[in-house]
């Protein structure tokens, strides 16, 4: 507020853990700046990086703001994105690369919500002119992601002017400080930490506040012990037991002979079909998760698709029945997961591979190695066995904008038909509900 009041231009970073209350702070600053300049034509603008749902959200909630301050039959909404307190206005924009907003001015205060997402070319060139010419003071809220962020950068600006002046403009409160204050936020914060585990990106970024690096190992050696289990492989099903399967579909060899082929090519995938046993004895509410042990691999390379039909509605269906199934249907998987599909029904989920679902389904698979959820089988000697291993530890992770990841191994390196076998089994894992869980709460 004293940059405000006497123009002074500063810029502040506020990063506070998922659901820690920014979004709360930020319409309380917007009113009291509305209120006391409300016989004033000056504008505070913020931004996000979308509109929807993102800046309707902050729009209804200092709505809510203004209404319990009193303000409910004086306050009016103009053009959709402007909330007007008499003179003074809160103006709402997009910082979506394609938004036009040039030509806004923000004379009392220049947010920017969610600022590690906001893109720092679209800030430097049409935000932050904004208040060239009334020296606006400038707040950036958020969570950590990684340290190429624009939150980021300026987070370490504004350490670096700390150091130099004293003055303090990076303010930082994790969820260990807001839970301090919040016992059910404690509660919820905890639970979150066991689901996914102290160290996934996820929790390591929206709660602990700690950035992730733009890419590296997908797992650390800890998460790989994690990953090894002491069951046997099987090549049978146990009566009374729940299997689910995952489907990693390669290309087709078009010169391959009419028997499934049996040699094994280093240079070419492999499609791979993952088996996985879901016991629920010690699932505990509110979350109900299952052990998943993966109980049996079959690979098969360059194998024409059509030939493998009947071969997979047997596997499935008749030998393992398993009760769902992800299945690879990008580009050539397409035509294999609706046969599938027709000859099992609901049990086999088609799984389109995009930047959004990939990214959802590698988050999901680290959760499950660090809860230690996730178990392989023993040692049996077998070439599945050891090419599972060899593709979880060349796996690599890159961190994106917008809280995703994108995990694969490097070609130049090998395949990852194991690995995306393994995520789409956590996939029809998650997709499975019992009928009545046999663990506890």
């Amino acid at each position: 507020m004293q940059s405000i009041f006497n123009r002074q231009g500063q810029t502040f970073s506020v990063e506070i853990a998922r659901q820690g209350g920014k979004n709360e702070l930020s319409s309380q600053l917007e009113l009291l700046l509305l209120t006391l300049f409300m016989f004033e034509p000056k504008n505070l603008v913020k931004c996000a990086p979308t509109f929807k749902p993102q800046l309707n959200i902050s729009m209804m909630r200092l709505k809510d703001r203004l209404n319990e301050a009193g303000f409910g039959d004086i306050y009016q909404t103009e053009g959709g994105y402007i909330i007007r307190l008499n003179q003074a206005r809160a103006v709402f924009l997009s910082a979506e690369p394609s938004a036009n907003v040039v030509g806004n001015t923000a004379h009392l205060l220049l947010e920017v919500d969610e600022a590690q997402d906001v893109n720092q070319e679209k800030y430097s060139k049409e935000f932050k002119p904004m208040g060239a010419t009334t020296n606006v003071t400038t707040v950036l809220y958020g969570t950590t992601w990684d340290s190429s962020s624009l939150l980021e950068e300026i987070k370490r600006q504004n350490i670096e002017k700390e150091h130099k002046d004293g003055l303090k403009r990076h303010f930082r409160y994790d969820w260990e400080e807001v839970a301090a204050h919040n016992p059910a936020y404690l509660a919820y914060a905890l639970s979150e930490k066991d689901r996914l585990g102290e160290n996934h990106p996820l929790f390591l970024t929206q709660y602990r506040l700690l950035p992730v690096s733009g890419g590296g190992g997908m797992f650390s050696s800890e998460q790989l012990g994690l990953l090894k289990g002491s069951h046997p492989c099987q090549l049978y099903p146990e009566n009374g037991k729940v299997y689910v399967a995952g489907l990693d579909l390669a290309g087709e060899d078009v010169q391959s002979a009419a028997d499934l082929p049996t040699a094994v090519n280093l240079r070419r995938d492999s499609i791979v079909l993952t088996i996985a046993e879901l016991d629920y004895t010690f699932a505990k509410a509110p979350f109900n998760l299952p052990q998943v042990r993966l109980v049996c691999h079959c690979s098969w390379q360059g194998a024409r698709h059509a030939l493998l039909y009947e071969k997979l509605v047997e596997l499935l269906g008749k030998v393992w029945k398993c009760r769902k199934v992800a299945v690879d249907a990008t580009g050539l998987g397409q035509p294999v997961a609706s046969f599938l599909r027709e000859s099992l029904g609901s049990r086999i989920l088609p799984f389109v591979f995009q930047p959004s679902s990939k990214s959802r389904l590698g988050f999901n698979l680290l959760s499950a190695v660090n809860s230690g959820r996730l178990k392989m089988y023993a040692a049996n000697g077998s070439a599945e066995y050891a090419l599972f291993w060899q593709e979880m530890e060349l796996a690599r992770a890159d961190y994106r904008q917008s809280q995703q990841m994108n995990f694969y191994v490097e070609t130049a390196r090998g395949h990852d038909d194991y690995l995306m076998s393994l995520a789409l089994c956590l996939e029809a894992a998650e997709a499975y509900h019992p009928r009545s869980a046999k663990g506890s709460s």
